[in-house]
């Protein structure tokens, strides 16, 4: 009776958990959103799936638009409009649909048959069910769960890559914006220049070797012009590719310069526990972990369900009767369908689902290394991309402003020349353009190093992200002081 009561109370726990699996109304976006508890500005959100959450978000980017736009109101931006993201959380929402339908109880399949001959008739009634499929279904549903999990932190992943992306873009975008206006100031110093040179050439006060070497210069200062112009519009156009962006809201404003750097050391993060860090939060570590407890959960039934997966069975009532006397024969009974392993005893299945943990636990310690790894090389790029940009900002360019104010000076008493002074300009403005660039390295570091401590390799993005930011800021041509 113990025995009896044990099986009854198994059946009728798998036949619940059957009828209360259901798919989350939002999507399973609000899991995705825990996960990212801290890791992303202060107020951002996920895009919700009903077309009236979607117009009001409509209405908050066109209204965050009206407004110079600064990075966190980017990635906000980002992450409700962009359509690569509403894709991976649609996708999501599908596994979780396919998590439910796997976990329910297939509908058992009715047999209706009617024969006869010449004496009688028989009608035959069968009601089948899969067996197996009732027996597993505890099983399956702590896989299916588990799944799904993993493919929530894949999306978080995702997310982060996304915000992490939307902010390098949003970077580069405003250092280009600020190494063009550094141009066409250094532009129009060289076409100054160029033109006073025809001038004095043509009353004989310029040689001809002093005249080309200016209008070479302007000619340069041209061609660096151009290319800053294009540089800005790029990194404008892949902005807003990552906020979604089209039509008349490609018109937004940019701020006019970067954030300012940390002013000391002691403001910066530290590197102490980073790899603690990196191998506790990271999420495409607690994905392959789950990964793992899955692989290695399965390994028990594969080879039993290789070999007796296919175990059905079936309840029959069949009806005979004889066309002369009306006499009617019902008989009655159940079906077992079992599979007889004669050639495969699950051992290729079994060895399979062995190696797959293996595989799992291996992938799972090569990224655990690779995080930490990322971690330590994020904090030291981070460190050292603060260390450049404040000599750049406290030593080279204070230095290159005073040797450009006694220069002024000095040509004001007519102890240098017109040439002289814009020589030194256009060293200025590459002074200009180098501070800038090591303004923004610092902040794509620290962008790198919160992704590679709380979300996933920062390498691929981190790496179109440097091709990007190669023509963001065009190089200046050198110049040198030139005296007559």
């Amino acid at each position: 009776m113990k025995r009896l009561s044990l099986r009854l109370s198994s059946l009728a726990t798998a036949l619940l958990l059957a009828g209360c699996a259901s798919v989350s109304p939002d999507g399973l976006r609000s899991d995705v959103a825990k996960q990212m508890e801290g890791r992303l500005p202060a107020q951002a959100q996920l895009p919700a799936a009903d077309a009236q959450s979607q117009q009001s978000a409509q209405t908050h980017i066109d209204a965050w638009l009206q407004q110079p736009l600064d990075a966190d109101t980017a990635v906000r931006i980002a992450l409700l409009n962009n359509p690569g993201l509403q894709l991976q959380l649609a996708q999501l929402g599908i596994a979780d649909a396919q998590r439910v339908q796997a976990i329910t109880l297939p509908n058992p399949s009715l047999t209706l048959g009617w024969f006869r001959n010449g004496r009688e008739r028989e009608i035959e009634r069968k009601l089948g069910f899969g067996l197996v499929d009732l027996l597993t279904l505890p099983w399956r549903s702590r896989w299916q769960g588990w799944q799904l999990e993993q493919a929530t932190l894949e999306a978080a992943q995702q997310t982060l890559l996304l915000a992490a992306d939307t902010r390098r873009a949003w970077l580069n975008a405003v250092a280009a914006e600020q190494a063009l206006a550094a141009h066409t100031r250094m532009h129009d110093a060289a076409a100054l220049g160029g033109e006073l040179a025809r001038r004095m050439a043509a009353v004989g006060n310029f040689s001809k070797l002093d005249q080309a070497r200016e209008l070479a210069q302007q000619q340069q200062a041209a061609a660096q012009l151009v290319r800053a112009e294009l540089a800005a519009q790029q990194a404008r156009a892949q902005l807003a590719q990552r906020m979604g962006l089209w039509g008349p809201q490609l018109d937004f404003v940019l701020p006019q310069a970067l954030p300012p750097l940390p002013k000391s050391a002691s403001d910066l993060r530290s590197g102490d526990d980073a790899e603690a860090t990196a191998l506790r939060e990271r999420l495409d570590l607690g994905a392959l972990r789950r990964n793992l407890e899955v692989s290695t959960d399965r390994q028990g039934w594969a080879a039993l369900g290789a070999v007796f997966g296919d175990i059905g069975a079936s309840y029959s009532r069949n009806t005979s009767t004889e066309r002369d006397s009306g006499h009617q024969d019902r008989t009655r009974g159940w079906e077992l369908d079992v599979p007889l392993p004669l050639f495969d005893w699950g051992s290729a299945a079994s060895a399979m689902a062995r190696h797959q943990v293996h595989a799992n636990a291996a992938q799972l310690r090569e990224s655990a290394i690779r995080a930490r790894s990322e971690a330590r090389s994020s904090w030291r790029a981070y460190r050292t991309a603060w260390d450049l940009a404040h000599q750049q900002q406290t030593e080279v360019l204070p230095l290159a402003q005073l040797v450009q104010q006694e220069t002024i000076y000095r040509y004001n008493g007519m102890l240098l020349s017109i040439w002289q002074l814009l020589a030194q300009a256009r060293s200025t403005t590459q002074a200009v353009l180098t501070a800038t660039e090591a303004q923004r390295d610092f902040w794509l570091a620290e962008t790198d190093l919160q992704l590679a401590l709380s979300g996933t390799s920062p390498q691929p993005a981190a790496a179109s992200a440097r091709a990007a930011s190669n023509s963001a800021v065009p190089a200046a041509p050198a110049t040198q002081p030139q005296g007559h």
